[in-house]
This record gives structure tokens, sequence and C-alpha cells, in this order.
């Protein structure tokens, strides 16, 4: 069974409540209750954290090196600011996919930078919430090879 653990950076508690026209009406809650029932259907240990704290998330993915098989990450605003982000990921020897929810080059220009990106396997944006179910796809496809 492959262990995946999805992170969310800061603000991604709001979802449902913040920025409508850009992250739709759904709950963070309600992704993770989708991806919890495709992970079942697909053998999946999935796990999932969130922090608006940038140190709580590089703990969390210093720990993954260790117990996770894959890791997707929507970071949030630290996508474009963050170094300890882009360097705790460069550590890891699994692979790594970026995710937004909303198409990150149709927005403001400073969100056109991805920190991340170089260190991530792939990246997926703009597909909404089925972006969640879209990175757990990929990543089983990527743990098979």
């Amino acid at each position: 069974m492959d262990k995946i653990i999805i992170l969310n950076g800061p603000n991604l508690n709001l979802l449902g409540e913040r920025e409508k026209n850009q992250y739709g009406n759904f709950t963070l809650k309600e992704i993770e209750k989708n991806c919890n029932n495709y992970s079942i259907k697909n053998d999946i240990k999935l796990s999932f954290f969130q922090s608006n704290i940038e140190g709580e998330l590089v703990n969390k993915i210093q720990t993954s090196r260790n117990n996770q098989d894959g890791l997707i990450i929507n970071a949030g605003g630290y996508t474009h600011t963050s170094v300890a982000i882009h360097d705790a990921l460069k550590i890891l020897k699994i692979p790594v996919i970026e995710l937004h929810i909303s198409n990150i080059y149709n927005r403001e220009e400073f969100r056109h930078k991805s920190l991340i990106s170089k260190v991530a396997r792939g990246v997926i944006c703009g597909f909404g919430a089925e972006g969640y179910i879209m990175s757990l796809n990929a990543m089983k496809k990527f743990l098979e090879k």
C-alpha cells in the first residue's frame, strides 16, 4: 500500500469562505473526504496536513522523507516565497507534486514564480478541487514505475 501525504499551506483552511471566484465553494474538509474516497478505492494510505506556519510545513516535509512514498503539496502563498520549503523538498528522495487550485499563471505577476516547481516531479494547477484527485492519480502512476 502506497503512503502519500498531502500538505496544504496558509489560508487553505479557509476554502469555501475566501475568494470563491478563484477557489470555489468547496472546503478543505470536502477535498479531504473526496481524496479519502479515492485512496480507499486505490489502495493508498493517505494523510493530510495543513498549516499556516512555514516551519510546521518544513518539519512535516522532513519527517515525510522517512515514512511516506510520495508527497503532494499546495503550499499556497509560500510557493512564491519560501526558500525553506524548497530546500526541505529538495532533500526528499520521494516524488513530489506541486498543486494549485487556481491557475497561478492567470493571476498576479508575483504568483507566476514558483520556488517549488524546480524540485517537483510535476505541477497541477487550475483544475479546482479536482486537481487533488488528479495529483493522487499522477502520484499513483509515479509510484508504479
